[in-house]
Order: C-alpha cells, then structure tokens, then sequence
C-alpha cells in the first residue's frame, strides 16, 4: 500500500489511542443561526432541481412508483436496491434489522466499532440514514401530484433529534454524511414552498449540514489516503459544492476550494486513461458516474467548470461501462466488489440495469441520448431540468468485434447474440477479488457463466473467502487456494499481476492469451497462463489453461454457470462444486457449479446449444 499510507494509518491510530482525533470532532456545538428560511428561499443558489411549482418536464405515473412510495410510507425501507424490510415509522435509526443490535447513540463515531461480528454489516443502519428512500417519495408526489412534505420532513427532523453530532453509528462514515446531504437538498428544493418546512425545521437541517460538512473536511485525509476510492470522490464533491450552496457558511470558499483541487485529482488519480475504475468492481464505477453527473450539472448550473480532466474521464467512463453492458436488460457482468449502492434511484429499474444513470452523464457531455427508451429519462429530469448543454463530446454508438482495456485489464469480444469478458489486471491500486483471468459469458443478455458478486463485507470467512476468493469465480484455483493471501476485511497480499495480455483476431475466431503471476505466497515463481479463443460462427468457447512452477498437482479450473443449455467438454476428471450468487448485496443464492481437476494444463470446450 506503500509509505504514504502506513505512515497515515500509524499517525491515525496514534491520535485515536491519545484522544486527539476526538477532539476534532465536537458532540455538543455552539447552535448557530445561519440564514432564515427567508432570506434562504430569497437568495438560494441554484441546485439541480427547481420548486415543485416550477418543474415541467412531463408527469409520467407508474404503478410500481406508487406501489413502492406507499410501502416506504408505511414503515418500509428497500436495503441494498433489492431487500423491502418493515422496520416501523418509530425506528430510532441505530439498530441493525439483520441482528437486532442496537448501536450506543451515547459513543462517540470514533468509539464506534464498525466491523465486528455481534454487530453485524453496519451497512444495514447507514442504509435508511442515507435517505436516498427520500427521492422516490418525491418522485411520486411530482407525477401524481401529491404532497408528503410533511412526512419527508418528520423524518429528516427525527434523524436530527436522534442523531446527535458526532454521536453513533451514522456519523462513522464521511461518505453516509455526504449522501445524507445530497439527498436532504433535494427535498429541501423540491419543498421549499411547503408549510411543513417550517423555520424551526430548516435551522435544524442546516446546523447538522453545517457541521456534517466540519466532519467531512477534518477528516478528509482518511479517504483520500487510507480509503482512496469512491468514498474519496464523494466527500471531496461534497466539498467541491459547498460554496456554491451553502455561501453564508463562513468556511464555504476553504472548503470549496480544497474540495474542487482534491475531486479534480481523485478522479484523476481512480478512473485510468482507458476509462477503467481503481476499484475494480462495476457497481463502484457506477457511483462515481451519478456522482460526476450531479458534479458536474451542479457546477455547469453555476455557470462553472472542473479541469477538463474530469470531463474526459467521465466520458470514458461512460465508453467502458457501456461496452460492457448488455442491451436487451441494461446488466453488466457482476464483477467486483458490489454493496447495492445506488445512490440517486430515480427510476424503478432493476438496479443491475445501468441505463439510466449511463444515459444521464452521456446526454450531459454529449447532448445526446445514449439509450433510446423513453423510460430511462426520469433519472435524466432529476439532474438536468436546469441545464444549458454546451459540451460537445462525440456520442458513442454500439459496435461489434474485440476491445482492450489494458490500464483496467478488461478484454471483450462482442458479437450479435453474445458477449465475452475477460480480466486480466496488473495491480497498481488495491486488488478487490482474487479473480485474474476470470471470464464472464452472456448470450442474448444471459450471464451463462458469471461471476458469484460479493455477499457481505461483514460476513463469515468461508463466505468472505469464497465469494472474494478465487473459487468463487471463472479462473483456476491450486489446491482449492486463492490466487493471492487473503487479509483482514478488504486486504490482500501477494497481489497477482498480469504479465500479458492481448487479443488476436483470425477470420473465425477471437483468440485471447493472457499470463497472470498469481499464488505467490505458494511458489513466487507459479505462472497462469489462459487461452480464450471465441467462434465467430456459433457460440462456442475454448478454453486453454496452463500453470506452471506450482508446488502442486492438485489444480482445479472452476465455472459457475446459469443455463442448462451450457455444455463443457473435457478429458479431465469432473467434479461438482458448491456454486452460491450473489445478484444483491445480502442475497446469497444456490448456483451451478464444476471443477475440473488436472495437472499443468487442461483443454475446455464450452458451448451453447439451444434447445
């Protein structure tokens, strides 16, 4: 991780063990007036949405919107895009409904242990405190003309009362405290003319914004330096934006300017020259799409721009995760890390469809719709109603044949009923998974072969071992071993590296040949090598795999399939595995699975026969 990083990590501990890191973070501030509610409404600076009253882009009502709205209305909250759970309208916001533990609202966040086993994922507290439930209510009374103002505002204000500054479980994360802003200000512009914002509520809300963002800026250097990845680009935005905003705040200019300088860097410095993403996981790259596109729209909004930087990476952002998208469903290949963060849900999509959130930034560097389907839109109204376009980025249209992404080590075939992905990294930035070499297969927007996700960061050893292990995905394993030494929680050790990594292209074929040092703590000399060759006549796959310098005969090539209309041939001695998806965060399903256990090398056919 090198020095800069060991270096912050022990000066951390140091501070937190003397009590110095607590003292920069107050639990019982001086309360403050800012700016009143009238001189607010008077003088507000733009955002990305008007008043109800003056928003006109057409009122579209769906069933599922309502359905949805009513179930959150009623006590419900959807964790993770996926997972309705009634936890009442009397929640008091710090207990996991996975475990029932109720977290010390006395604690201070820096006394609060976020990753322990009687605890459970503190990801299932931070999820209904980041109020991203707050824009389908929104959404709903914008389309069906109705008014929860008062509900939406009970809820920001009981967060507040229950919530102290600085005090458990939600204010651990700079990340959640950023969101929860992002998502207050929508409905504070959306409602501004409502009665039930009154001005005893608005100074509440602005207090706590006040000192979320003291938070964010006096721990800043945590993400940017023990974390460094969309957590960093949240936070810095946050920042980035203050000044525009939130003028009457005195520090808003420092903020602003530090924020801009270390956003500009950080999306610099995690989305690489091919538009790939540091995290390596397709779901983190998708936040930081929403997160640019309300950036950027923000600042155009203010007739301003980021470093030229930040455009060129957001488009070829939007380049890589299109090319790996499937059009008949919107779905990526369930590739890295992936926690069902979504930010902004502005639409009742499935949430593995990237359609709307890769239409919105495209249409705002390109002034063009990337996805023609007039339900994707809505995301778009959300963030652009306000916009004046004015960049002029060419618009990408699909294509077919054979892709390289060497900085990310991504490389895809695409033909017209299926799609190949393959990866093949050489690990500059933290490594996710254990899952060199790994191939994903779709056919007519199937994933036949696919990666098994992630489960749960806080989860047992054998399923953290499994799911971000090697075994969990498309690649070879030595004596049922991952490719590198798992760490504790998110660390790896001995990361694999590709060595090569190219495509070929023949009249019939697609040929892919990819070399990985990998299980380095075994044998530093091991070496995987992958041939990947794909019929351009039929949808068939060989597969050719070779290890050498491994100090053991017992190797297994493992797959993970969806379909009973895929077929593997091979000489080799067949066995079945226990084979687990995870299409959600939390999920954790029975899949398909085989090995296929050889020595040095085995040959596979894999083909799809329809029935």
């Amino acid at each position: 991780m090198g020095i800069r990083y060991v270096s912050y990590r022990v000066v951390l501990l140091i501070t937190k063990k003397l009590g110095l890191l607590k003292n920069k973070f107050p639990t019982k501030p001086k309360q403050s007036t800012f700016i009143t509610l009238a001189d607010w409404k008077d003088t507000k600076a733009k955002f990305l949405i008007e008043s109800r009253e003056k928003l006109n882009f057409p009122k579209t009502p769906n069933k599922k919107l309502k359905e949805e709205t009513l179930r959150i209305l009623n006590g419900e909250i959807c964790f993770f895009s996926y997972d309705w759970k009634n936890i009442g309208l009397d929640y008091n916001w710090i207990t996991n409904p996975d475990t029932n533990y109720e977290y010390d609202i006395h604690l201070h966040w820096t006394d609060i242990p976020d990753f322990k086993k009687e605890n459970g994922d503190i990801k299932y507290v931070w999820e209904k405190s980041r109020f991203a439930f707050l824009l389908k209510i929104i959404r709903f009374d914008y389309h069906f003309e109705q008014d929860n103002s008062e509900f939406v505002f009970t809820q920001i204000e009981s967060w507040i009362d229950k919530n102290p500054i600085n005090q458990g479980p939600n204010w651990v994360c700079s990340q959640e405290i950023s969101l929860r802003t992002f998502n207050w200000l929508y409905a504070l512009y959306f409602y501004q003319n409502s009665n039930a914002l009154t001005e005893e509520r608005f100074q509440k809300i602005m207090y706590v914004i006040y000192w979320s963002l003291q938070h964010v800026y006096n721990h800043i250097n945590f993400s940017r330096i023990a974390v460094r990845n969309n957590h960093a680009i949240t936070e810095t935005l946050f920042l980035a934006i203050s000044q525009n905003l939130f003028p009457f705040f005195n520090e808003s200019r420092k903020w602003s300017e530090i924020g801009t300088k270390y956003f500009e860097q950080e999306i610099d410095y995690q989305i690489y020259k091919d538009g790939t993403f540091l995290q390596f996981s397709m779901n983190y790259h998708r936040v930081v799409v929403q997160l640019l596109t309300f950036g950027i729209a923000l600042k155009e909004i203010h007739n301003q721009k980021f470093s030229k930087v930040v455009y060129d990476k957001a488009y070829k952002s939007v380049q890589f995760l299109f090319e790996c998208m499937q059009d008949e469903n919107g779905f990526l290949p369930n590739y890295g890390a992936n926690d069902g963060a979504l930010f902004f849900p502005l639409n009742e999509y499935d949430f593995r469809n990237y359609k709307p959130q890769l239409n919105t930034l495209h249409k705002l560097l390109t002034n063009e719709n990337l996805i023609v389907n007039d339900d994707v839109y809505d995301d778009e109204n959300w963030f652009l109603s306000n916009i004046k376009f004015e960049n002029n980025y060419v618009p990408l249209k699909r294509t077919y044949g054979i892709f390289s992404f060497d900085f990310g080590g991504y490389y895809l075939a695409r033909k017209q009923n299926s799609f190949t992905f393959i990866r093949c990294g050489k690990h500059k930035d933290r490594p996710s998974h254990a899952d060199n070499l790994h191939l994903d297969v779709w056919v007519k927007g199937e994933n036949v072969l696919l990666d098994s996700g992630s489960y749960k960061y806080n989860t047992s050893e054998k399923n953290s071992n499994y799911f971000t292990g090697t075994s969990g995905h498309n690649t070879v394993s030595l004596n049922h071993a991952s490719q590198m030494l798992k760490g504790s929680r998110f660390i790896w050790f001995y990361w694999s590296q590709a060595q090569k990594a190219m495509w070929q292209e023949t009249e019939n074929e697609y040929v892919f040949e990819g070399i990985i040092s990998a299980f380095q703590y075994l044998n530093p000399k091991t070496i995987h090598k992958r041939k990947v060759t794909v019929s351009k006549n039929e949808e068939l796959w060989n597969v050719v795999d070779e290890v050498s310098f491994a100090n053991t005969d017992s190797m297994q090539q493992n797959w993970h399939y969806n379909s009973d209309k895929i077929q593997f041939h091979t000489i080799e001695l067949q066995n079945d595995i226990e084979s687990y998806n995870s299409s959600y965060y939390g999920l954790k399903e029975k899949g398909e699975g085989i090995s296929f256990s050889f020595n040095k090398n085995i040959t596979t056919q894999i083909k799809y026969v329809e029935e």
